[in-house]
């Protein structure tokens, strides 16, 4: 679990990065490598993952365009950037079409989710509740995704080695207040997960200056996984 937050909130930083203007996205990945990298990922190799999913970040902020105002746009890049995370991890090329449209898919469709349940977040959730399609085009519903009870041993030590890199980087970069901003926002450390509004209420400050401060750890992090 924290593995996958760290490597969201990692792709989180270069969309900043992208969307704030102080980087271009990197161009998409030719058919042969798109080829090339999809099958060093297919032997395990992590950098090809990290390959796939910045080359695709265009992606992401193509489709969130078509759905976010100016409340709202922070908090659906975020949403998106899970999609994409989740449409490289379970894209089979043997199953599946065009990566291109299976992740834009993954993308539209966490981004989709997150805005029903925003419409619904006064209602009760139902474990029955459908949440969208796996890779196969199969329904799934929030059973589907609970947690076993006995996690894989090996995902517990990755979960810890890459939790206390999260925290070591944190702490060397951002204030005290930034880190709380930033673990809030993202849900880390087990807390829940706050949108910019809530934590603006929260802190008694307006939702515009937690998307600057927000935005300013985003660029500390980012140099700092630079490093």
């Amino acid at each position: 679990m924290l593995n996958a937050v760290f490597e969201w909130l990692r792709t989180v930083v270069l969309m900043a990065g992208y969307v704030s203007g102080s980087a271009s996205f990197p161009k998409p990945l030719t058919a042969e490598e798109e080829a090339e990298y999809l099958e060093l990922y297919a032997k395990g190799d992590e950098n090809a993952k990290n390959v796939l999913i910045e080359r695709n970040l265009r992606l992401v902020a193509h489709i969130v365009k078509k759905y976010c105002d100016e409340k709202n746009a922070d908090d659906l890049i975020s949403i998106g950037t899970i999609g994409l995370i989740k449409g490289i991890n379970t894209y089979n090329h043997s199953k599946s079409k065009k990566l291109s449209s299976y992740i834009a898919k993954c993308i539209e469709n966490e981004v989709l989710m997150y805005l029903r349940s925003m419409r619904k977040r006064r209602n009760d959730i139902y474990i029955d509740d459908g949440i969208g399609t796996d890779k196969d085009g199969n329904n799934m519903t929030l059973a589907d995704i609970l947690p076993s009870d006995s996690p894989d041993i090996a995902d517990s030590v990755s979960d810890s080695i890459e939790a206390r890199k999260l925290h070591r980087i944190m702490h060397s970069v951002l204030t005290p207040t930034e880190i709380r901003i930033i673990t809030a926002r993202y849900g880390l450390g087990c807390t829940k997960q706050l949108t910019q509004q809530q934590i603006a209420d929260s802190l008694g400050i307006s939702r515009s200056y937690v998307s600057r401060i927000e935005k300013k750890c985003l660029g500390k992090l980012a140099k700092a996984f630079d490093c």
